[in-house]
C-alpha cells in the first residue's frame, strides 16, 4: 500500500525507462537522449492550447481593466515565474507592478535553494494578502508536481479574494486535482533524471509562460505586427532595436529614425504614430492614451477622421 505522504505516483516523480542507463551514456548519447525527450514539450503545449488561449483572454481582459498578473511558485517554478515577470518591463514597457513573480522564500530563493519553504501553505496565503490581491487580479499558480503547499495556499487565498486563478502543473488531473478558473496541464512525462523537474517540466513551463505573457501583451496593444513597439529604450541594444523598428516600418534612414525617436521621448509607438499621422508629441500621446496605448486602433481612428 502506498504511504499517504508518498509522491511516487506523480508523473513528475516516476522513473523514465528511456534513461535507465543514464550513467553509462557517452556525452553525445546524453545529448541525443535529451533532444528526444525535450521534443515532448512541443506536444504538451499543443495539447494545452485551449486552456492557454483561455488564460490569455482572461488575463488580457483583467489587465485592460487595471488588474495585475501574479505568478506564484517555489523552486524552479517560482524562479521561472519571477523571470517572466521581470522581462515584461523591458520588453513591453509595462510598469513593474503589472506583472509580478512571487516565490517561496522571497528574493533570496532566486539564487539559493530554499525548497523547505515551499511546504508552508500559510506563507502562500500571506503573500496574497500582503499584495492586497483582489477581484481585478489574476493569480497563476505554478507547481510541476501539482502539490506544492505554498502554491495551493496562494491559490486558495486568491479565490477567496475573488481573483481569477490559473493552475499550471505537469501531472494529470487525477493525480492532483485543484479548483481554478483555468487548469493547464503540461504532460511531458518522467524526467531523464528521475524527479528533476528543472528539466522537461521546467522547459515546458517556460514555454507556457512565454506564450501567456506575450499573448497578453499582444492583446494589450504592446505589439504592432510582430514588432516590439513598446520596448523600453534603456541600453544600446534596445536603442539599436528601436531604430531598426522605425527604419523597417517607415522609409526613414537611421539618422532620421534617431531624430524621430528623440522627438517622441524615446517611445517607439508614439514615434510611429507621429510619423504616420503628422501629429506632434503631445497630440499623439493623447490619441494613444484614448485607445489604451493600442497603436493600430489609434491609427484606424485617425484614418477614419481624415
Amino acid at each position: 500500500m502506498t504511504h499517504p505522504e508518498s509522491r511516487g505516483h506523480l508523473l513528475t516523480e516516476q522513473v523514465n525507462p528511456n534513461s535507465n542507463n543514464l550513467d553509462r551514456l557517452t556525452a553525445l548519447e546524453l545529448v541525443d537522449l535529451f533532444n528526444r525527450e525535450d521534443a515532448r514539450t512541443l506536444d504538451a503545449i499543443a495539447k494545452a492550447r485551449i486552456p492557454l488561449a483561455q488564460a490569455i483572454e482572461l488575463t488580457g481582459k483583467a489587465l485592460r481593466q487595471g488588474g495585475r498578473l501574479f505568478y506564484v511558485g517555489a523552486g524552479t517554478s517560482g524562479r521561472l515565474g519571477v523571470l517572466d515577470a521581470a522581462e515584461c518591463p523591458p520588453t513591453f514597457c509595462t510598469p513593474p507592478e503589472m506583472v509580478q513573480g512571487i516565490i517561496a522564500g522571497g528574493a533570496a530563493a532566486l539564487v539559493r535553494s530554499s525548497e523547505d519553504l515551499e511546504d508552508r501553505k500559510e506563507d502562500g496565503a500571506a503573500a496574497i494578502a500582503q499584495r492586497q490581491i483582489n477581484s481585478t487580479d489574476v493569480v497563476v499558480g505554478i507547481t510541476a508536481g501539482g502539490t506544492t503547499p505554498f502554491v495551493l495556499g496562494a491559490l486558495d487565498a486568491a479565490k477567496v479574494r475573488g481573483a481569477t486563478t490559473i493552475y499550471i502543473a505537469c501531472v494529470p488531473i487525477e493525480q492532483a486535482s485543484v479548483e481554478a478558473d483555468i487548469d493547464i496541464r503540461l504532460l511531458v512525462g518522467p524526467e531523464i533524471l528521475a524527479g528533476s523537474t528543472r528539466l522537461k517540466a521546467g522547459t515546458v513551463t517556460k514555454m507556457a509562460l512565454n506564450i501567456l505573457s506575450t499573448g497578453v501583451m499582444v492583446q494589450l496593444g504592446k505589439v504592432y505586427g510582430n514588432r516590439m513597439v513598446d520596448v523600453a529604450v534603456t541600453n544600446h541594444k534596445l536603442h539599436d532595436r528601436s531604430l531598426r523598428i522605425l527604419q523597417d516600418l517607415t522609409e526613414l534612414n537611421r539618422l532620421e529614425a534617431a531624430q524621430l525617436l528623440e522627438s517622441s521621448g524615446k517611445r517607439v509607438k508614439l514615434a510611429l504614430l507621429m510619423h504616420w499621422t503628422g501629429l506632434d508629441k503631445e497630440a499623439g500621446a493623447r490619441l494613444l492614451e484614448s485607445y489604451q496605448g493600442n497603436l493600430r486602433a489609434a491609427l484606424n481612428a485617425k484614418n477614419l477622421q481624415a
